[in-house]
């Protein structure tokens, strides 16, 4: 019989692009079962590190850590940093993400939906990737978590305004299901998790400054209502934490039955 694996809670916990929103919850919440969490950022220094000052108020553990997730000599320097401050890497979440020119496919911006694509695709696998190197068997780790941050668009397509973001979304569920299957006996779990619209710091700011968009969404929710970030972070844990011990290669929809099968 196979024995299950080990406990990952407590180990290092890189969350990308966690400065603010569902990220910045998830290293919250994270911390506060154990885990050490890395709170990485591109940009925003400030609000990482107040992210890590909550943290360390709270009596955890967290670095900030800069680093472009699509640049992959950063991806590897942030990961060399987070196991000298915290140990070795057991968990990541690839929660970095653009969302593009907000246009419709004939205003498309290449620049712009290229970026989308390196970010949100390339980043996903380039942490993968060095997240694996450490915690994979086969290169003498103990094993580990991944959880990949979908969206619903990835279902409902973002007609009319981020079809490149729900299209790079799409490749995220696709690459979730083959990184778990080809990571399973090397002790590395791999899910995703697939929220909806989501009242993150820039959601509330774009829902004041267009009301109309908030009505629309809720019309397409049939809990009527958007999440909060807590709501989505908790399911987050849950991928993370040994109560999902025998999950691999789901996806788990947040999102108050939009796509929901």
């Amino acid at each position: 019989m196979v024995e299950p694996q080990s406990s990952t809670t407590g180990g290092g916990l890189i969350v990308t692009g966690s400065s603010r929103g569902i990220g910045a919850e998830i290293c919250r919440l994270a911390a506060q079962r154990g885990w050490s969490v890395c709170v990485n950022y591109r940009n925003s220094h400030d609000e990482a590190a107040a992210v890590v000052d909550q943290i360390r108020t709270s009596g955890g553990v967290a670095v900030a850590v800069q680093a472009d997730v699509s640049v992959e000599a950063e991806v590897s320097t942030m990961f060399d940093q987070v196991e000298q401050d915290l140990g070795p890497v057991k968990g990541l979440v690839n929660n970095a993400g653009v969302n593009g020119g907000g246009t419709r496919v004939d205003d498309l911006d290449a620049d712009a939906s290229r970026r989308v694509f390196e970010v949100n695709v390339l980043g996903t696998f380039l942490c993968a990737k060095y997240a694996v190197k450490r915690m994979a068997k086969r290169h003498g780790g103990s094993g580990g978590v991944i959880v990949n941050v979908s969206s619903a668009a990835s279902k409902h397509g973002g007609p009319g305004t981020y079809t490149d973001y729900a299209a790079s979304k799409g490749a995220i569920d696709t690459f979730t299901v083959g990184l778990a299957k080809e990571q399973a006996e090397e002790g590395i779990r791999v899910n995703c998790l697939r929220p909806g619209a989501t009242m993150t710091e820039l959601s509330v700011d774009w829902a004041q400054q267009n009301p109309q968009w908030l009505d629309w969404v809720i019309e397409q929710i049939p809990m009527r209502r958007p999440a909060q970030v807590e709501e989505v972070a908790r399911a987050a844990i849950f991928l993370l934490s040994d109560d999902s011990s025998y999950v691999t290669g789901a996806t788990l929809d947040v999102c108050g039955g939009w796509v929901s099968p």
